[in-house]
């Protein structure tokens, strides 16, 4: 196969550009750069070498290049950063959350997912009750983070992109904690600078689980 090239990345010291991409953000550059293959913008060998740069991307400064010497139509699937490197499209930060920030599920449902920026650590306590806890989109404020997950008589999932090591430290009486491995980072293998994510709390006649994202057909195909 013939050398192939590729945009340069974007700076790194632009906010945006350091934003840890989502699967949804992997998938959408993926569907534009078959867009333009099918256009004639890229040949073969330059769709593949794309698409490949795209399933492996960790940020959205490493996904942006892919599309920049593309019409501006394809330049949509990525979330825009304004003139001042915040993130768009509506020029808005992610919601922060103090650190031991809680979320209270008593007879309820609460969810909190999105993009929003995940602190050192953050409490949860399901009472006859669930909450879902989904880092797919999130920004982890630093490399270790910690999730208190307490259920009784509840339900907490915490739904976690892959490349991200979960180790759980809780204990289940009477209940269960599922999905989580010190071995894995999803279908990623982990490496030294792989986030984590650490459960602890206690699951009493209830559950606590981990749940990574399906891959999608192409990811398969291409053994990711």
């Amino acid at each position: 196969m013939r050398e192939v090239s590729v945009p340069a990345a974007n700076p790194a010291n632009d906010p945006h550009n350091t934003m840890r991409a989502s699967d949804a953000d992997r998938d959408r550059v993926a569907e534009a750069l078959r867009e333009a293959y099918a256009e004639g913008r890229l040949d073969v060998d330059e769709h593949n070498e794309r698409i490949d740069r795209a399933y492996k991307a960790r940020t959205l400064g490493e996904l942006t290049p892919l599309l920049s010497d593309l019409p501006q139509r394809h330049l949509t699937a990525m979330p825009a950063p304004t003139s001042g490197g915040v993130i768009g499209p509506q020029a808005s930060m992610p919601p922060e959350y103090a650190p031991g920030s809680k979320i209270s599920a008593i007879f309820a449902e609460q969810t909190r997912g999105g993009r929003w920026l995940v602190p050192s650590q953050t409490t949860a306590a399901a009472v006859f009750g669930s909450i879902t806890i989904d880092l797919r989109d999130a920004v982890l404020t630093q490399r270790e983070v910690v999730i208190i997950a307490n259920a009784v008589f509840g339900s907490i999932q915490i739904k976690v992109p892959h490349g991200v090591v979960v180790h759980d430290e809780g204990t289940a009486i009477f209940g269960s904690r599922t999905g989580s491995d010190r071995a894995r980072a999803g279908d990623v293998p982990p490496g030294p600078d792989s986030p984590v994510v650490i459960v602890r709390g206690v699951a009493l006649f209830g559950e606590v689980s981990v749940k990574y994202p399906k891959v999608s057909k192409l990811g398969k195909f291409l053994g990711r």
